[in-house]
């Protein structure tokens, strides 16, 4: 069912109806004068993707190939539950994140990051896996209230649905200093290599991989804060970047389980 040509269909019934998702509808923090939902119709699909356009495209340099002007659209929108943060003030939304199902994954046939990794070695997991995506968050509200917001959203997500595990491509931009390079990455996945690889058993491979060997990987550079928040979280790295030509990113593997979040954040989002 393509949900997104209609907009009189609710977006999430195809979760609900086939996979017994349940997911909160509104949670509102005045304290910081923020609200998150998850998208229920088409408009507020295309709020996010709009978002998602001016950060990846007007930001970042991304091109994108989308069907509508103006917004990011792929074929994983149709399928994926779209989580939001509205400055409640404006009603704008000002930040996003994406999530595909184990069943909704099924039924696309994929997830994103399959596009991007052999994920032959996450296979037992799929069944309780969900991938997060397209994560971003407007530049005049990058601070932590925001993204805090979403993941406690997200874990209360898991918790539910009986999921425990999350995957996702997290991106470190190529363009350094003015400079169009690889450098910054590879630095980057030395130091992550060396200090949150994942078990073996859990490695994944690049299809398009970040040619590492052949960059200097020896600058003094910290992790995106997004990665650092993730770390943070008890998130491993998979293996070894892929690049990205398109976002013209280099992107890390990252698997997160709700069993390895350490006791302080368990007790922030989950109450336990």
């Amino acid at each position: 069912m393509n949900t997104l040509n209609d907009p009189t269909i609710i977006v999430r019934d195809s979760v609900v109806a086939q996979a017994a998702v349940a997911a909160p509808q509104h949670a509102a923090n005045p304290s910081q004068g923020i609200a998150v939902s998850w998208a229920k119709h088409l408009d507020e699909v295309r709020a996010a993707q709009k978002l998602r356009f001016d950060v990846f495209a007007g930001e970042m340099g991304a091109r994108l190939s989308t069907p509508l002007p103006g917004h990011d659209v792929d074929l994983f929108d149709n399928y994926c539950e779209h989580l939001l943060v509205r400055d409640q003030a404006t009603g704008q939304v000002i930040g996003t994140y994406r999530v595909l199902t184990p069943v909704q994954a099924k039924r696309v046939g994929s997830t994103y990051s399959d596009t991007e990794f052999d994920l032959t070695r996450l296979r037992l997991l799929r069944d309780r896996m969900v991938e997060l995506g397209r994560s971003c968050v407007h530049p005049d509200h990058r601070h932590g209230g925001v993204i805090m917001a979403l993941w406690g959203a997200l874990a209360e997500f898991m918790l539910r649905n009986q999921l425990d595990t999350m995957i996702g491509c997290a991106s470190i931009p190529m363009l350094h200093n003015g400079v169009v390079s690889g450098d910054v990455a590879a630095s980057i996945w030395r130091q992550l290599q060396a200090t949150h690889l994942a078990p073996i058993e859990y490695h994944v491979r690049p299809r398009l991989a970040l040619p590492v060997e052949r960059l200097d990987a020896s600058l003094d550079v910290e992790p995106p804060a997004l990665i650092k928040g993730y770390l943070r979280l008890g998130a491993k790295v998979l293996g070894a970047p892929a690049w990205d030509p398109d976002f013209n990113t280099a992107d890390l593997p990252m698997l997160m389980r709700i069993a390895d979040l350490p006791s302080r954040y368990r007790k922030h989002f989950l109450g336990a």
